[in-house]
């Protein structure tokens, strides 16, 4: 007899796509992530964070995680059931770890330095996988519930 099995939660959304480690493709990386979290349909306030966490991560992937003639990897994980979009971007210096926002503060006049600090601000938690290698990826979470509606103000 086959019995179909209860589906206890739905799967996952992923979109995935190797970029090359230019300045243009960190750029892509964005547009695309935009263009994706509209296809699943996620509130604009998730949306504009997840785009600011993908250029920061980007940026950092293409500044401080190139190695010529390898790419870096832009992930996007959407749980629904979880209500939790995972950002993974990797990158080809495993040996190259970003700096904690608040070991090393940027000086107030520098150009750079502040990305992580964003992240930190933006994501609802974010950190570093150092499992596949010869990889490292820098990944950050968003909480995507709906609000309830007696969670309005």
């Amino acid at each position: 007899m086959n019995v179909p099995l209860p589906q206890l939660f739905s799967p996952a959304h992923t979109f995935a796509q190797p970029l090359s480690a230019t300045r243009r493709a960190a750029r892509l990386a964005r547009l695309l992530t935009t263009r994706q979290l509209e296809v699943w349909q996620l509130s604009p306030a998730v949306t504009d964070r997840a785009e600011q966490i993908v250029a920061e991560l980007a940026a950092n992937a293409v500044l401080h995680g190139r190695v010529q003639g390898r790419d870096f990897r832009l992930a996007l994980t959407l749980h629904p059931e979880a209500g939790v979009l995972r950002i993974a971007v990797s990158d080809a210096r495993p040996d190259r770890f970003p700096l904690v926002p608040g070991d090393v503060p940027p000086l107030p006049d520098a150009e750079s330095g502040r990305g992580l600090l964003l992240v930190t601000a933006l994501a609802d938690r974010w950190g570093m996988d150092l499992s596949t290698p010869p990889l490292k990826t820098v990944w950050a979470e968003l909480d995507c519930h709906p609000p309830r509606s007696h969670d309005h103000h």
